[in-house]
């Protein structure tokens, strides 16, 4: 799914209409009833509803939902910003249609009105369709106004396309100056804001988009950016009947050291539960015995070591070095390593040919190294947060931080990898230049395993789609935060542990980010999404 500016939306929905044919009043009755539908689905107990509509188009949308709302029999209000005289086009058909008689507020006099104020906290749901997409900030007048209002109530408020106030080209983490926002429904396909901005004030959202009509030929992007959870398409295919593991790949983790067996388990058993058809760990022999107790299914292998009691250069013994990868289709490495067997760890890289996932201390190293990051002869997926990318790049976090977006691309497409640039909105930069954006995850996951567990869920789909590492790599990325919403359902962002993010992975698997009724989840999870299979 591309993501587009506000400007390319608008080139969509002409096209749309003068290329396709789609009246463009239809695709505001589309969208309108697609709002509707959504709140009447996950709003049940909300009878009253105030539509609160401005005079342009997203306002025409908050008609068509207040006629579809008043038909499904809740008790609607509409509360329009102007006089209806003000309105034009599609918006004008849209209040038209409606039969509902509105509230006028024409100024911030009105809003001070009895009548709107007891309109407005009688409601115990909000439709905020002031302003949409076209909207540059800051609200003014009125509508400014009635966003101080709105903001100090507690019931929900839904956003027709963006919350008010919002600019959908902003990439700022910030909503100051924007109407809140319990849920958001856009349309065709998600804005920059979307998948950048904290448009909900909540790690679960929901932000969805709706289908109106548009067709995929009408919908062109020039940022460059998609939505990571378009991949996730390749692990919603059943197994064939007479499947077998050797269908699945063989995952090798390379790792540990004395005091962090923990990683490569954790590595291990996200991989086997993420789908690989074997999973082997290659690991210090001291700490062999601590990382094959994670599960059972778990094969492991010792690894040499050295005097501290890492993983030895004498492990890349022809002989030795073939016993630790003959089988393997798939190589992790790093996790839990310690940076002491650089040695070991260059050498690995530059004999094996297997499609590499690098994680935690192997990314140090390579950061010392960067003639060695290569990834035009074999699949290779760095995934490292801001820290490891500073040391990766040369420079500051915080220049990491300020410049996500080109950093990751330039450093993809200048070394041939796959990169995982970890954090709020996980960026997967590949070498074309492409970059997925991913929206799933929340804080919780901001405790140590965290990427340990990532790393073992990217091998393993890689393992099982080799020959599809750009979206096994997404969908990875994207079933891990997803699981980890799923655990945060049942527990507190400061209590959920990086395992409780892979006793989750059967959710995230079950779950479809396209629902039956064709509203895709950007981010959130459905009231009904026990089990969305």
């Amino acid at each position: 799914m591309k993501i587009l500016t506000a400007a390319e939306m608008r080139t969509v929905d002409r096209v749309t209409t003068e290329r396709f044919g789609v009246p463009s009043l239809d695709l505001m009755r589309n969208a309108g009833r697609a709002v509707a539908a959504f709140v009447l689905r996950e709003y049940p107990e909300q009878q009253h509803i105030c539509v609160l509509c401005g005079k342009g188009n997203n306002g025409g949308d908050g008609f068509v939902a207040a006629r579809e709302l008043d038909a499904a029999g809740r008790k609607v209000r509409v509360l329009l910003l102007g006089y209806p005289a003000d309105l034009k086009g599609d918006a004008k058909a849209a209040f038209e249609e409606m039969t509902l008689a509105p509230v006028l507020a024409a100024d911030e006099a009105a809003l001070a009105s009895p009548e709107i104020q007891t309109l407005l906290r009688s409601s115990d749901l909000l439709l905020d369709a002031v302003v949409g997409t076209g909207f540059q900030p800051p609200l003014r007048g009125v509508a400014a106004a009635l966003r101080d209002q709105v903001n100090a109530l507690t019931s929900p408020v839904v956003a027709v396309d963006l919350p008010s106030g919002w600019d959908a080209d902003s990439r700022d983490f910030s909503v100051e100056g924007a109407f809140r926002a319990n849920a958001v429904v856009t349309f065709t396909a998600p804005k920059l804001a979307h998948v950048s901005g904290n448009l909900t004030g909540s790690a679960t959202g929901p932000i969805v988009v709706a289908p109106i009509g548009s067709p995929d030929e009408a919908i062109e992007s020039a940022t460059g950016l998609t939505w990571a959870g378009s991949s996730r398409f390749i692990a919603e295919q059943p197994r064939t009947p007479d499947a077998n593991k050797g269908l699945y790949g063989h995952m090798l983790v390379v790792g540990g050291s004395p005091g962090k067996s923990g990683a490569p388990a954790m590595a291990s058993l996200a991989a086997l539960r993420a789908g690989a058809g074997l999973v082997t760990a290659a690991v210090p022999e001291s700490i062999l015995a601590s990382v094959a107790a994670i599960t059972p299914e778990l094969m492991t292998l010792p690894a040499q070591e050295g005097a501290s009691g890492e993983a030895a250069a004498s492990n890349l013994d022809p002989e030795r070095l073939k016993t630790l990868t003959a089988r393997a289709t798939v190589l992790a490495l790093g996790p839990g390593m310690g940076t002491e067997p650089e040695q070991f760890v260059l050498g690995l890289i530059e004999k094996t040919s297997l499609p590499l996932v690098v994680d935690a201390d192997a990314l140090n190293i390579l950061a010392k190294h960067p003639d060695k990051i290569d990834g035009r002869k074999r699949t290779l997926v760095l995934t490292p947060h801001p820290g490891e990318m500073a040391r990766l790049a040369g420079i500051g976090t915080k220049e990491v931080q300020a410049n996500r977006e080109p950093l990751a691309r330039s450093f993809a497409t200048k070394h041939n990898v796959t990169l995982v640039l970890k954090g709020w909105r996980t960026l997967i930069a590949h070498p074309d230049g492409r970059i997925a954006v991913n929206t799933t995850g929340n804080p919780g996951m901001a405790k140590g395993g965290s990427g340990d567990i990532l790393t073992g869920i990217v091998a393993a789909m890689l393992a099982q789609y080799p020959d599809r590492p750009a979206e096994a790599v997404e969908a990875a990325v994207y079933l891990h935060g997803l699981a980890a919403d799923f655990a945060l359902r049942e527990q507190d962002e400061h209590t959920l542990l990086a395992t409780d993010t892979v006793d989750r992975l059967f959710r995230a698997f079950l779950f479809r980010a396209r629902d039956k009724a064709g509203y895709v989840w950007l981010e959130g999870i459905p009231s009904s999404a026990a089990r969305c299979k």
